[in-house]
């Protein structure tokens, strides 16, 4: 039985993985009590959280994007949409799988976002497009919709097809690490 552990080697492989520290036995249900770790302290005592302003309740940094675009009072209802994830697939890809690109959401390139606009003109609308937050206003509707992928805003495209009443806005994905997402 020679290469098989005993059990003396199993309990001393043990013996190494086991930690004795006691942040090492610290589990989920630790957090908040009197044993979990506090803050670093400065000399003087104080935490090394410091606001800028005393009188605003959180930072610009802290607040997402797109929140000061929310108007609870705005009685417009928000028209439907659908957002369509798109990759660019030449023939390598399809007969012979040279890019390494698979159906993946990891593997889109742009995003297209369809929104219905019953009797609405093009020239209602006002859109604004930023790196997570799209917003779009007619005299009818309202949308603010946070995107699920950061985008380029300034490389973006949007056409109105009237026939269909429907806005098509074509936005490039902001991948940052593209050579890992394989586009």
């Amino acid at each position: 039985m020679e290469g098989l552990a005993s059990v003396h080697d199993l309990q001393a492989l043990s013996r190494c993985f086991t930690l004795s520290t006691p942040m090492a036995r610290m589990g989920p249900g630790h957090i908040g009590s009197p044993a979990a770790p506090l803050e670093k302290k400065n000399k003087e005592g104080r935490t090394a959280y410091v606001k800028k302003n005393s009188k605003n309740i959180w930072d610009e940094d802290e607040v997402t994007e797109g929140a000061h675009f929310d108007d609870l009072t705005d009685p417009r209802p928000q028209p439907e949409y659908e957002i369509v994830l798109k990759q660019s697939v030449g023939t390598e890809d399809l007969f012979l799988g040279l890019s390494r690109k698979d159906p993946s959401s990891m593997c889109c390139d742009s995003m297209l976002v369809r929104v219905k606009l019953p009797d609405t003109k093009a020239s209602d609308l006002v859109l604004d497009v930023r790196e997570t937050f799209l917003d779009l206003r007619t005299p009818k509707y309202k949308l603010g919709l946070h995107l699920p992928h950061p985008v380029h805003k300034q490389e973006g495209n949007a056409r109105f097809i009237v026939e269909r009443e429907e806005l098509e806005i074509t936005l490039p994905m902001n991948r940052p690490m593209d050579c890992i997402n394989l586009t």
